[in-house]
C-alpha cells in the first residue's frame, strides 16, 4: 500500500520537488552514476552531471557480493570526484531486472536477464545488498530511497517534460514496458484511489507457450544457446541482445543450403555473437546500407556478391521489422487498456522511449510508430525520446520519495508518542501498585487517586442461591431493568430484561428527575412482565464511584461518563431510589445491594468459575475490582475473609504520576471534557475518549499538511464525531482501505488512500496504548494477589465486560499479552461476561440474602 500512496503522490506532485539527488543505473554493459540538481523554481530546471563505469564480465557473472561492492566502489569514486563525500544524499537506484516490490525502497530479484548471472542475488533484496556494500565506505552517507526499473525511470524522465506521458518503453539490450494503471484494477495491492505504475516485465511474454505459433526454428536455436533457456521468449524475438544472433543463425543456414556466399561459410559465421545489433542497424542504413553490409561480411571472412549483400540486408530488415511489429502489438494492448480505463472515445497520451535499438537503428522508430497508429487508430500517441535516460527519472522518483519520507517522519514522530516501552509499562505497573496500597490504608485513603472503595460484597456465589430478583443497571446512556430467576444447585439463571433510554436532559438535569425516570422505567417493566404488585429483592448496578459503608448504602463521590445530574454527589443513591419509589407509591421493593458494574461482572463470571476474583470493565469507561484480604483493608473493621474492592482506577494519574506518558492530545481531550483534571487514566484507556484522542491527532496532522490535503472539515472540528466504534471498524484486519475511506467519508472526511493508511495507523497507536496501559494496571493487581498469598505461581480468572474489549479487533489480545509479559508468574484466564453486570447484581443480591439468612440462623 505504501507504493500505491507513493505513486498517487508522485502523479500529483512531480513538479514540486527541489534539492540534490543521486541516481544510479544498473542494467547493461555499463552503468551510470548521476547527480541531479532540481532547482527551486520547479519544473524543467534540472542540472545533471554523470559518469559511466564499465561492467566487466567477471563482475556480472561472478559473485553477487563482489558485484555490489564494485558498484559501491564506483559510487564512492563518483562522490569523491564531484566533492560530495561530505553530504548526506538520497539515491534512486535504477535496476533493470524483474523485481518483486512491496515497498518503494525494496526489491527482491526474481531472475537475472540479459547477460547478468551474478551468483547468490536471486530471491534477495538488492537494496539491502547495495546498502550493505556501501557501509564499507565510512565517509559515504547515502540513503537508497527508491528502486525503479529502467522502464519506469524512462517514463518518469519523459513525464517530467510532458504530463501526458503515462507509458514507458525500453527497446535496447532488453525490452520492457510500464504504464500507469488504475488502483481499482490492481488486486495485488490494497486501495482503490489514484494510479500506480505497473512494470509489466513483458520480456517474459510467451514463456508459457503463448507465442509458439510464431516462433521459428531460429528463435528456438537462439533460446537453447542462451544463458536462460526457456525464459524471456518475447525479449529474445525483439531486443538488441538477440537480433544480431538471429540474423547470424539465418545467414548460417542459408549459406549451408548454398543460398548465400556460394555455399562458403567462415569460422566467424559459425561463432556465436559475431553479428551484433549495431551491425544490423548499419546494414539497414539508408543509402549506406549496402556498402556497410559488404564491409561487415568481409570482416566476417566472407566474400559476398552484390546479390548476397542485398539478401543479407533483406534478412536484417525482416528480423528488425518483426521486432518492431511485435513491440507495436504489445504497446497497442497497453494503449487500448489505458483508453478503456479512462472510458474515452479517443486517448491522447505520450509514450516515453529509451534503448539503444530504438536510438541507433535508422528505421526502427518510424516502423514502430506506424504500426502502433495502425493498430490503435483511436489513440493520438506521441513518442518522446528520453534524452537523459532513465537515471533522471529515478532521481525524480527519489525526489518525491525524499519528501514523502520527510512527511512520514513527521507522522512517525506523532505516533511515537503513543508507543510505550517495556520500561514505561513496568513503571506504570509499579505506580499503580503503589496507589492500590495507598488507597487501602486508613491514613492515606482519603487522598488516594485510586479510591479503593470497599463494596461489602464478601463472598462469591456457591451454587445454593435461588429465587427471583430484580436488577437495575445504570452506567451509560441506556438503562436496563432485569428479572433474574436463579435455580438452586443447577447453576441455572434465566433473565428477562428491557432497555430504556436516558435522555441527555435527564442525565444532566436534577437528581430527582433522574431517579423519577428510573422508577418510571421500573414501573413499565413490572407492568410488561405482569409483576405490578410483586415485592422483590433488588440489586442496583450503579456504575459510578460510590463510598459504601454497607452493601445497601452507596454515597456518590462524583459523576463520570457524561452524567451531571444535580443534588446527587455526596448523597446515598439507594436512599434517592427509595424516595423516588415512595413518590411513585405503586410498589414496594427491597433494595438489598448497590454494586458497581465491575463487581457485577466479577460475580457473573464467578458464578461459572469459582477462580474468578477480578472484574474488569473495558468499555465506555474503565474500571477494575478484585477480592482483597480483609486484613489489608484498613478502612473496614475485621481481618477475616475477603471483601471485593472497587478500585475506581480511572482516577489513577490525577495526581500527575503518569504525566510523563500523557501527550498534548490527552491534555486537549481532558481540558474539553466535563471533568477536567479528573479520570486521567480512564481518558487514556476507555471507549468514551479514544475516538476523541484520534480526532485531536487528525486535526494536528491536517494542520501540518499531512492529511486531508491540509483542509480541516467542519465535521472534523466537531467534538465527539469520531466515536470509538469507528476505531474498531477501521482497525479490522478484514477491512480494505476502500471501506476505511467509506467510513471516513461518512464522517465528512474526503480522504485519499494515503490518508486512510495514516488514519488506520493513528487508530492503531491510540488503541494499542490503551490496551497496554490497561494490561499494566491489571498486572499490578494480579502480582499483588500472588504476593499477598505468598505463592510462587498464581492461577486466577478475570471476568471481563465492555464494548472496547468485546468489539475492538486487537484490544483484548494486546491487553492479555501485556499482562503475560509484566506478570509472568501469574497464569491469568480471561472470561467474557456474556450476560453483563445486571445478572451480577442479581447474584450479589442472592449472595447477600444467603449471608443475611446465615447470620440470622447463627
Amino acid at each position: 500500500m505504501e507504493l500505491a500512496a507513493f505513486w498517487t503522490s508522485l502523479e500529483q506532485c512531480l513538479d514540486q520537488e527541489n534539492g540534490e539527488f543521486l541516481s544510479l543505473d544498473l542494467g547493461g554493459s555499463k552503468f551510470r552514476v548521476l547527480k541531479v540538481q532540481v532547482a527551486e523554481e520547479g519544473k524543467r530546471h534540472v542540472q545533471m552531471e554523470s559518469q559511466f563505469y564499465p561492467m566487466p564480465n567477471e563482475i556480472i557473472r561472478g559473485n553477487g557480493t563482489e558485484l555490489f561492492e564494485y558498484v559501491a566502489d564506483c559510487l564512492a569514486d563518483f562522490m569523491k570526484t564531484k566533492d560530495l563525500k561530505h553530504k548526506k544524499l538520497p539515491l534512486g537506484l535504477t535496476f533493470s531486472f524483474p523485481c518483486r516490490q512491496t515497498k518503494l525502497e525494496e526489491g527482491v530479484l526474481l531472475s537475472w536477464t540479459k547477460k547478468f548471472k551474478a551468483r547468490g542475488v536471486q530471491d534477495t533484496d538488492v537494496v539491502s545488498r547495495l546498502t550493505k556494500a556501501m557501509r564499507r565506505h565510512k565517509d559515504m552517507d547515502v540513503d537508497i530511497l527508491a528502486l525503479v526499473n529502467d522502464t519506469v525511470g524512462t517514463m518518469m524522465t519523459c513525464a517530467y517534460d510532458d504530463p501526458y506521458c503515462e507509458v514507458g518503453v525500453i527497446i535496447g539490450t532488453g525490452t520492457n514496458a510500464c504504464y500507469m494503471e488504475d488502483m481499482s484494477n490492481i488486486d495485488l495491492v490494497e486501495g482503490d484511489e489514484g494510479r500506480m505504475c505497473i512494470n509489466t516485465e513483458w520480456g517474459a511474454f510467451g514463456d508459457d507457450g503463448a507465442l509458439e505459433d510464431i516462433r521459428t526454428e531460429f528463435d528456438r536455436e537462439l533460446d537453447l544457446g542462451s544463458l536462460n533457456p526457456g525464459k524471456q521468449m518475447f525479449e529474445k524475438m525483439i531486443s538488441g541482445l538477440y537480433l544480431g544472433e538471429l540474423v547470424r543463425l539465418i545467414l548460417l543456414k542459408m549459406a549451408k543450403a548454398g543460398l548465400l556466399f556460394g555455399g562458403e561459410k567462415s569460422s566467424a559465421l559459425h561463432t556465436k555473437g559475431k553479428i551484433e545489433t549495431r551491425h544490423v542497424a548499419a546494414m539497414e542504413k539508408y543509402k549506406e546500407g549496402l556498402a556497410n553490409t559488404r564491409e561487415i561480411l568481409v570482416d566476417l571472412g566472407l566474400e559476398p556478391s552484390e546479390a548476397d549483400c542485398i539478401a543479407v540486408q533483406h534478412v536484417c530488415t525482416i528480423v528488425s521489422f518483426r521486432s518492431a511489429n511485435l513491440c507495436a502489438a504489445a504497446l497497442a494492448a497497453i494503449l487500448t487498456r489505458l483508453r478503456e480505463n479512462k472510458k474515452v472515445e479517443r486517448l491522447r497520451t505520450t509514450v516515453g522511449v529509451d534503448g539503444t535499438l530504438y536510438k541507433i537503428h535508422p528505421q526502427y522508430p518510424k516502423r514502430l510508430h506506424k504500426v502502433v497508429r495502425k493498430l490503435v487508430p483511436s489513440c493520438d500517441v506521441r513518442f518522446l525520446l528520453s534524452e537523459s535516460g532513465s537515471t533522471k527519472g529515478a532521481a525524480m522518483v527519489t525526489a518525491v520519495a525524499s519528501r514523502v519520507q520527510a512527511q512520514r517522519k513527521q507522522i512517525d514522530k506523532v505516533l511515537a508518542l503513543f508507543r510505550l516501552t517495556r520500561e514505561q509499562l513496568v513503571d506504570v505497573q509499579a505506580k499503580m501498585r503503589a496507589e492500590l496500597e495507598y488507597g487501602l490504608k486508613k491514613k492515606s485513603h482519603g487522598l488516594a487517586t485510586v479510591r479503593m472503595l470497599p463494596t461489602y460484597v464478601c463472598g462469591l456465589p456457591d451454587g445454593t442461591e435461588k429465587g427471583k430478583f430484580l436488577a437495575l443497571d445504570l452506567g451509560g446512556t441506556n438503562f436496563r431493568v432485569l428479572l433474574v430467576k436463579i435455580r438452586s444447585g443447577r447453576r441455572s439463571v434465566r433473565m428477562y430484561n428491557k432497555i430504556f433510554a436516558i435522555p441527555l436532559e435527564i442525565m444532566q438535569g436534577t437528581g430527582e428527575e433522574l431517579f423519577d425516570h428510573i422508577v418510571q422505567c421500573i414501573a413499565d417493566f413490572l407492568d410488561y412482565m405482569g409483576l405490578k404488585g410483586a415485592s422483590l429483592p433488588l440489586g442496583f448496578t450503579f456504575s459510578f464511584p460510590c463510598r459504601q459503608t454497607s452493601i445497601d448504602k452507596g454515597t456518590l463521590i462524583g459523576w463520570t461518563k457524561g452524567f451531571k445530574a444535580t443534588d446527587c454527589e455526596g448523597e446515598d443513591v439507594v436512599d434517592m431510589l427509595r424516595e423516588a419509589i415512595k413518590r411513585r407509591n405503586e410498589f414496594d421493593l427491597d433494595i438489598v445491594a448497590v454494586v458497581n458494574d465491575t463487581v457485577g461482572t466479577m460475580m457473573t463470571c464467578g458464578y461459572e468459575d469459582p477462580n474468578c476474583e477480578i472484574g474488569l470493565i473495558a468499555g465506555t469507561g474503565s474500571n477494575m475490582c478484585y477480592m482483597e484480604d480483609m486484613r489489608n483493608i484498613e478502612m473496614v473493621e475485621g481481618d477475616e475473609g475477603k471483601m471485593c474492592i472497587n478500585t475506581e482506577w480511572g482516577g489513577f494519574g490525577d495526581n500527575g504520576c503518569i504525566d510523563d506518558i500523557r501527550t498534548r492530545y490527552d491534555t486537549e481531550v481532558d481540558e474539553g471534557s466535563l471533568n477536567p483534571g479528573k479520570q486521567r487514566y480512564e481518558k487514556m484507556t476507555s471507549g468514551m475518549y479514544l475516538g476523541e484522542i484520534v480526532r485531536q491527532i487528525l486535526i494536528d496532522l491536517t494542520k501540518q499538511g499531512l492529511l486531508f490535503r491540509g483542509q480541516i472539515s467542519e465535521r472534523l472540528r466537531t467534538r465527539g464525531i469520531f466515536e470509538t466504534k469507528f476505531l474498531s471498524q477501521i482497525e479490522s484486519d478484514r477491512l480494505a482501505l476502500l471501506q476505511v475511506r467509506t467510513i471516513l467519508q461518512q464522517l465528512g472526511l474526503d480522504s485519499t488512500c494515503e490518508d486512510s493508511i495514516v488514519v488506520k495507523e493513528v487508530c492503531g497507536a491510540v488503541s494499542r496504548r490503551a490496551a497496554q496501559l490497561c494490561g499494566a494496571g491489571l498486572a499490578a493487581i494480579v502480582e499483588k494477589r500472588r504476593e499477598d498469598q505468598g505463592l510462587e505461581h498464581l492461577r486466577i480468572t478475570v471476568g471481563v465486560d465492555g464494548t472496547l474489549y468485546k468489539l475492538h479487533p486487537h484490544f483484548s489480545r494486546i491487553l492479555q499479552e501485556t499482562v503475560k509479559e509484566l506478570a509472568p508468574r501469574c497464569d491469568v484466564t480471561f472470561m467474557l461476561s456474556e450476560d453483563g453486570s445486571g445478572k451480577g447484581a442479581a447474584l450479589i443480591t442472592a449472595v447477600a440474602k444467603r449471608l443475611q439468612q446465615a447470620q440470622k440462623e447463627n
